[in-house]
């Protein structure tokens, strides 16, 4: 079992940025490909970013790429997401999430572990 826990949202300005964390705790977190998801108010939950369990390699939504920046740091057990020009349509609570195997990146039922989200919200 994994706890996820988000942290680092708020409420910022187009242009800006912010960094939000996940803290793991529970099994080996290097076992877990990470991911991160967002979800808008009347939208469905979409894909945002992962990173592999090494950290080594990471995947975007083409409407983020060049925009965010996945990362982890397997000694603290947490995972990134540096999120620059920032947009009003970032606007969402994003999800930390993780899986224990490594075939694919996208799909939000592939994930086994959630934590419990952290609202960004993008002011014009």
């Amino acid at each position: 079992q994994v706890q996820l826990v988000e942290s680092g949202g708020g409420l910022v300005q187009a242009g800006g940025s912010l960094r939000l964390s996940c803290a793991a705790s529970g099994r080996t977190f290097s076992s877990y490909t990470m991911g991160w998801f967002r979800q808008a108010p009347q939208k469905e939950r979409e894909f945002v970013a992962a990173v592999n369990k090494s950290g080594g390699s990471t995947y975007y939504a083409g409407s983020v790429k060049g925009r965010f920046t996945i990362s982890r740091d397997n000694a603290k057990s947490t995972v990134y997401l540096q999120m620059n020009s920032l947009q009003p349509e970032d606007t969402a609570v994003y999800y930390c999430a993780a899986k224990s195997n490594s075939y694919y990146y996208s799909r939000t039922y592939d994930y086994d572990y959630w934590g419990q989200g952290t609202q960004v919200t993008v002011s014009s």
